[in-house]
């Protein structure tokens, strides 16, 4: 297996939305945003499948050291020999790749955030800032659409904080702030034992409103001289936004039940976006 195909096979397997929209690229593009999501899914997969956190830290130490190899010329790992060609053709920065890192650290780290700026600078980590690569590989001429890329990115992260809260209480986390949720009368208990209440349903509706202005700010910073280029992101958005207001009609039926789209309706809402844009 090379190392492309290697990232191919880590990136269909995941079944994430995000595959639907590289399908619409050329092939140079589309190898480049696959490696970069395959080197997310790693470093992600280590955070949340390995129970004992000195190991998990000793594995991403050893991720932060494959960054170094890559940027030195010598990777070891498939996916980041994936990437050894393409970090200077789509001007990659290693510290963007460390920052990922540093963000599934404090999944080691925290498992409660006590307020939103805590939360976000995690969403910046591991959303925001994978955004910020993702522009690159698709290409932009107005700087201003690396601001577009990472609210985005902000913007996913949140919708996938609403959609796992219950997959992730059943993991001992909890990535809604907990100030937030003294606010609505939410107790971290409510949580854990999956009580679904009013004040529940109150704080998810907040936290689906945040998300939205999210959306909202990405796509009112898009230059529209790069909307084209960066067509693979807006269909991104529109399965995730279409995913939220899935959750959002439910009722936020979110702590017993991991709502999700079809393959054939996110590849509809791909293709829709696509030609739209």
């Amino acid at each position: 297996m090379t190392p492309d195909q290697y990232c191919q096979e880590k990136t269909a397997k995941s079944g994430s939305s995000f595959y639907y929209s590289f399908l619409f690229l050329p092939a140079s593009k589309r190898r480049a945003i696959t490696a970069l999501y395959a080197f997310c899914r790693e470093v992600d997969d280590v955070a949340d499948e390995c129970k004992d956190v000195a190991i998990a830290h000793t594995k991403l130490v050893w991720w932060s050291n494959e960054v170094s190899r890559l940027y030195a010329g010598h990777p070891e790992h498939p996916v980041g020999q994936a990437l050894a060609p393409l970090v200077e053709e789509f001007g990659l920065p290693a510290a963007e790749f460390d920052e990922i890192i540093a963000g599934m650290e404090m999944d080691l780290s925290y498992n409660r955030y006590a307020d939103f700026d805590q939360l976000q600078l995690y969403c910046h980590r591991v959303a925001g800032v994978v955004g910020q690569l993702s522009a690159r590989i698709f290409g932009y001429r107005d700087a201003r659409t690396e601001q577009y890329a990472h609210d985005l990115g902000l913007a996913f992260q949140l919708t996938n904080i609403i959609r796992d809260v219950g997959e992730d209480a059943r993991r001992n986390r909890i990535y809604l702030p907990l100030d937030e949720l003294a606010r609505f009368g939410v107790s971290e208990a409510d949580i854990l034992q999956g009580r679904e209440t009013e004040s529940f349903r109150e704080l998810m509706l907040f936290q689906s409103e945040r998300a939205r202005q999210y959306y909202s700010r990405a796509f009112a910073s898009l230059p529209a001289v790069d909307r084209k280029s960066q067509r693979t992101g807006l269909i991104m958005a529109a399965i995730y936004r279409t995913l939220l207001d899935e959750i959002e009609h439910d009722g936020f039926h979110v702590l017993h039940q991991r709502v999700s789209l079809t393959p054939l309706r996110k590849l509809w809402i791909a293709w829709k976006t696509w030609v739209k844009n």
